[in-house]
C-alpha cells in the first residue's frame, strides 16, 4: 500500500534520507518524492531542473503500517501520516495509477510539449498529454503550467513543465 507523509515544505529530501536509514527494508519497501522537470534559463542557457511535484509530502510503500508508524517516531521533522480523522488511509488505486502515469517508476514527470490553438491548449508530447482539462494556468515564458488534481482526498494545485512550441490564432 502507498501512504503519504506530511512534512515541512523544503525538508522532503531530509525526511526521505532519514526514512531510508532509520527504517528497515522489511517494513519500508520504498520511500520516494515525485519530481517534475522544469526548464530555466541560467546564464543564457536553458537548463532542465528537477523540482518537487507535491511540496510538503513524501510517499512511502509498505505492507506493515503499524510497524512503519512506530518506526516513523525516530524520524525528526515528520508532521504526520495522511488520513481521515484517526484512521490512516492509503492512496487509492486511481491516485497510485495517476502518479505512475505522470512520473513512471522513477517518479520524475518529464517536460511536456504542446501548442495553443485559439483559446485551447493541446499537449502533443509528454505525461500531460490527454490531461489538458487539469490545466488552470500557463506561463509560456517560464515554460510552466499549474494543474489542479484530486490527490490525498482533496484538490491539490501543483506546478509542472510545459513548453508551448507553437501558437495558432
Amino acid at each position: 500500500m502507498w501512504y503519504v507523509l506530511q512534512v515541512r515544505t523544503g525538508t522532503e529530501e531530509s525526511i526521505r534520507t532519514q526514512c531510508r536509514s532509520n527504517i528497515s527494508e522489511a517494513v519500508l519497501k520504498r520511500c520516494f518524492i515525485p519530481y517534475y522537470e522544469e526548464k530555466r534559463r541560467i546564464r543564457g542557457t536553458w537548463t532542465v531542473l528537477k523540482k518537487v511535484l507535491f511540496p510538503g509530502y513524501v510517499f512511502v510503500v509498505t505492507d506493515r503500517l503499524d510497524e512503519l508508524y512506530q518506526s516513523l517516531k525516530t524520524v525528526i521533522g515528520l508532521t504526520k501520516l495522511i488520513g481521515t480523522g484517526q484512521e490512516i488511509v492509503p492512496l487509492t488505486e486511481e491516485e497510485k495509477g495517476f502518479l505512475l502515469e505522470l512520473g513512471g517508476e522513477d517518479q520524475v514527470m518529464e517536460m511536456s510539449e504542446g501548442v495553443i490553438e485559439g483559446d485551447r491548449v493541446i499537449v502533443t508530447k509528454g505525461p500531460l498529454k490527454g490531461k489538458e482539462g487539469m490545466i488552470r494556468k500557463i506561463d509560456r515564458h517560464k515554460r510552466k503550467v499549474w494543474l489542479e488534481m484530486k490527490m490525498f482526498g482533496k484538490m491539490q494545485k501543483v506546478e509542472a513543465g510545459l513548453e508551448i512550441v507553437a501558437k495558432n490564432v
